[in-house]
């Protein structure tokens, strides 16, 4: 039990260390990740005044001597693209792909949060700022900062906090200890009266000493108890000694005197004077074993929904028909609620994309739902990152959307076991494929 206790305390103690270390810790790589990202921000925004400047004067010269001095002292990677997104400057190593930071900063809107800096990564802070005035952009900046220092800073904070925790953790589990002994205290003792009781010793007492004042009075009231029937025992002894000590005498007497009487018995009486010997004989000898019996005494001490196809697509047939499109597809089948929303999305798209006169098929065979149209398509490098959030074709801006659609549809594709995929489509458009689990 004192095992039980311990580990019961240690651990609700781990919960709480836990409860104050981790949230102190995450709050404190919050911070610091805020202020890696506000002092580079400050940076970034000084060469987007920079680099707008010189796109309005034609002369980048001043911009790539900052840039590259910038880049020396700090080990930072800093590049410069026009609106076009071709690089006018650029200076160090960018160790990541910054395709998605430059889409952000062109569409005017500038790094609000970075991932959080952690001891194990990342091992750069990117950060894009948008060049330009108002509404017009001149181009776009990106600063790639080394996140070392700021790593370091967490490393140290978390590693403080991980020593204080453990620190902590092993007063609490000593405390836990000694709490539980004197919780248990009481409980110890009596385990070893009651122990020294069962083996014979019936004056074994327990001793109260520390401990909870309810677990003392239950050893002053086992003592009491203990006393009681130790009393009533020796009380029970004395009397089998002494009535078995006084029955001795009396039949003793009854003996010699029976003996006494034998030659003046009739023949006709000497079997009933063997019986009365032959009782006698075995009172004498109950007497006998009720004393050696008080002698010893004295001593002893643990589905997927699917829904019809049909009726949807109905609905997008009427769409398409006041757009002057054809849709060509099945009437019946069913598949999984997510797969229809797939099917939703992707028929939205093609009715913006595909001109007037296209068609959309769609089929649903062997588990494999497929889209296509014959519309403009997508290219090899925009169908690779057109399921991505907030994607959009550069040819699409005036498009309206959300550039969320195809993420959407890949989200959903996963939730149902399935695999989304973007394909051309002969000779011309694009397919979205949505392959089914079996």
């Amino acid at each position: 039990m004192n095992a039980r206790l311990v580990v019961t305390f240690t651990t609700l103690i781990a919960i709480l260390i836990a409860a104050l270390a981790v949230p102190l810790g995450w709050a404190y790589a919050s911070h610091r990740t805020n202020r890696l990202l506000l002092d580079r921000r400050a940076d970034a925004t000084r060469f987007a005044e920079l680099a707008d400047q010189a796109a309005r004067e034609g002369d980048y010269a001043g911009l790539v001597e900052e840039v590259r001095r910038y880049a020396d002292l700090y080990g930072a990677a800093v590049r410069v693209r026009d609106r076009d997104g071709s690089v006018r400057v650029t200076a160090g190593s960018f160790a990541a792909d910054d395709g998605d930071a430059t889409r952000l900063a062109l569409s005017g809107r500038t790094t609000e949060d970075l991932p959080m800096t952690t001891p194990f990564g990342p091992a750069y802070a990117l950060l894009a700022e948008p060049a330009g005035r108002d509404a017009q952009l001149s181009g776009v900046v990106l600063l790639q900062a080394p996140a070392g220092r700021a790593r370091l800073d967490v490393s140290l904070v978390w590693g403080a906090l991980a020593l204080g925790a453990l620190a902590a953790l092993g007063l609490g589990a000593l405390v836990a200890r000694r709490l539980a002994r004197w919780i248990l205290r009481p409980v110890t003792e009596l385990d070893r009266t009651t122990r020294a009781i069962a083996r014979g010793r019936l004056d074994a007492r327990a001793h109260p000493g520390a401990g909870p004042s309810e677990l003392r009075r239950l050893e002053e009231r086992f003592n009491a108890m203990a006393d009681a029937v130790a009393g009533a025992m020796e009380r029970q002894r004395a009397f089998v000694a002494d009535a078995s000590h006084e029955l001795r005498t009396p039949l003793t007497v009854l003996g010699l005197r029976l003996e006494n009487m034998e030659p003046h018995l009739k023949a006709g009486g000497t079997a009933e004077y063997a019986e009365a010997m032959a009782e006698l004989d075995r009172l004498a000898l109950l007497v006998e074993d009720l004393l050696t019996l008080a002698r010893v005494e004295a001593g002893a001490g643990l589905e997927p929904r699917p829904v019809p196809l049909g009726p949807r697509l109905a609905v997008w047939r009427e769409v398409y028909a006041a757009k002057g499109l054809a849709l060509v597809a099945p009437e019946h089948g069913e598949v999984p609620e997510a797969a229809a929303r797939i099917a939703d999305i992707a028929l939205d798209n093609a009715q913006k994309f595909v001109p007037e006169g296209g068609t959309v098929t769609v089929t649903l065979a062997g588990g494999v739902l497929r889209v296509a149209d014959d519309g403009p398509g997508l290219g090899e490098e925009e169908r690779a990152e057109a399921l991505g959030r907030f994607w959009r074709a550069g040819s699409h801006a005036n498009v309206p959307g959300s550039g969320l659609g195809l993420a959407i549809a890949a989200e959903l594709a996963r939730a149902c076991g399935g695999a989304l995929r973007l394909l051309p489509t002969v000779p011309h458009g694009l397919t979205v494929e949505l392959r089914l689990p079996s």
